[in-house]
């Protein structure tokens, strides 16, 4: 019997958290499994932190991710991953999106926003980190970033690319398909070098 895998998406709110996390519950109904999900908003305006669990396997009990538990936990923004890297496994993998987002608290300077981020998770982590709004811009549209980081975590999960394609063109709106699949190719090939 498979054992449930958990994947945790965090980011702040207007990154496509939950489009994403929209698509992982798709390819997991398409592979026949049980998938539970639950949203978590910290505060749901831009700005504010946004964390969506997607927990699949035979039988999910609960969408809740107890911290050490999460698989694969996918961070859009680099202080969501400090802020929550703590829920994954051991041998867990942390999939960073390599970009700064000031909070609030940063912003109107009550707080600074801590250097090296990346490079103190992968002391205790794995962690595998891209420039994905740069390789968005690349194929001429940067919203389509958090598709990509997808691409690079699908590597970690038990689907085939066949099936990521056909659910993203399931799920997102249809004038963007195209680019989606794009961006979640550009993921992909970045997830085989990493």
């Amino acid at each position: 019997m498979m054992q449930t895998k958990n994947i945790m998406i965090v980011g702040v709110g207007g990154q496509g958290t939950l489009l994403t996390s929209r698509i992982l519950g798709g390819i997991t109904l398409r592979a026949g499994y049980d998938v539970k999900m639950s949203e978590v908003h910290g505060m749901a305006q831009r700005g504010g932190s946004v964390v969506t669990f997607v927990c699949y396997g035979e039988k999910v009990e609960e969408p809740i991710v107890e911290e050490g538990q999460a698989d694969v936990l996918i961070a859009f923004e680099r202080l969501e991953a400090l802020r929550y890297a703590h829920f994954l496994k051991k041998d867990g993998v942390l999939i960073v999106n390599d970009q700064r987002i000031d909070p609030m608290p940063v912003v109107i300077g009550a707080a600074e926003y801590p250097e090296h981020i990346l490079e103190d998770l992968a002391k205790t982590h794995k962690v595998l980190a891209v420039d994905a709004m740069q390789e968005a811009k690349k194929l001429g549209n940067s919203r389509t970033f958090n598709v990509i980081v997808l691409g690079i975590a699908a590597q970690h999960m038990d689907f085939s690319k066949e099936d990521w394609l056909a659910v993203i063109e399931q799920t997102v709106p249809p004038k963007t398909v195209e680019i989606n699949k794009k961006a979640f190719e550009v993921g992909y090939g970045l997830g085989q070098e990493g």
